[in-house]
């Protein structure tokens, strides 16, 4: 923070709480002319409703000046006071860290233990589980949805359909060092590369033929031949994903089946859209966020939600 904000913030807080004072006492004066205390100040309403020059309770102006103490002992004891940091030295950054440590000791114990399990056996743990699943509701849910079933954009955990592999260390790596953050794992726009909008319903309706899904039988067959020559580098010549050819990093889907990540269902539009406009979903890295061990149990779970151990 420059000097000039210091000061600024400080004279602005201070300022505050003599101005209160001010304003309370300024408030509490007798004023010239003023009916006395306990008269009718002339005012009245509906005939016979008068009001009454009546003080404030002490008790009630004490809690003003009370307040107003309290206040200027905190901006002595607690940063308040632009870059003045308290005679106590505190900061949210201390405690926040404080309580991580403390955190820390407390269950890493725990986290190690459970480290030093095979994802498999671990998965078969409904302690662990527990503790895991309440991992998944804090750093993943948000995505995935708390059951796990995903959304639009975002996968459903508890199928057999994965773009990177379902197996303890696909799903480990997974989190660990995220997912989508290199070249070859984006899908670029390939209207150009089809020869235009024509290229793209085609092969959107050969998308459609592959899972069965209603489409053009005639723009789908006049699709194969550029969906082989330009997309089945990545999703396969039979349309069945990167990983079906023995590809764990490139994340292409499978395209025969019925599971739809950017739309809710079989959707010429979203197929359309997403030839024409590519894909650039990614998924952050998490093990400067939890550490290795807590992923070791994150992805234990995420296991159990597909494998009955």
């Amino acid at each position: 923070m420059s000097s000039f904000w210091s000061w600024f913030i400080s004279i602005i807080a201070v300022a505050s709480f003599v101005g209160c004072y001010l304003l309370i006492r300024w408030t509490s004066r007798r004023r010239q002319n003023e009916a006395g205390e306990g008269e009718v100040t002339g005012h009245t309403w509906d005939d016979n409703l008068q009001e009454l020059n009546n003080p404030l309770p002490a008790w009630w102006l004490w809690m003003f000046y009370i307040t107003i103490v309290f206040g200027l002992i905190y901006m002595v004891l607690y940063p308040a006071l632009g870059r003045f940091e308290g005679v106590f030295n505190w900061s949210q950054t201390d405690q926040y860290e404080a309580e991580v440590a403390a955190a820390e000791a407390r269950f890493a114990p725990i986290f190690a233990a459970y480290a030093k399990q095979p994802i498999p056996q671990l998965a078969g743990d409904a302690a662990a589980m527990r503790a895991g699943q309440r991992l998944f509701l804090n750093y993943c849910a948000q995505c995935h949805g708390s059951s796990a079933t995903g959304a639009v954009g975002f996968p459903n955990l508890t199928d057999e359909d994965w773009l990177y592999g379902g197996t303890p260390e696909a799903i480990e790596t997974s989190i660990l060092n995220g997912r989508g953050h290199n070249p070859w794992e984006k899908m670029p726009p390939m209207a150009g590369a089809l020869g235009g909008d024509e290229g793209v319903e085609n092969v959107a309706h050969y998308v459609l033929s592959l899972s069965g899904a209603p489409h053009d039988a005639a723009k789908a067959a006049a699709g194969k031949a550029k969906f082989t020559a330009i997309c089945a580098g990545c999703h396969g010549p039979d349309g069945k994903g990167s990983l079906a050819m023995g590809n764990p990093i490139m994340g292409a889907p499978n395209l025969t089946d019925a599971v739809w990540l950017h739309s809710a269902g079989p959707s010429l539009e979203a197929v359309e859209a997403a030839i024409r406009e590519g894909r650039e979903g990614q998924m952050p890295a998490h093990e400067v966020l939890l550490g290795k061990d807590k992923v070791h149990l994150l992805a234990a779970y995420v296991y159990s939600l597909s494998h009955n151990p």
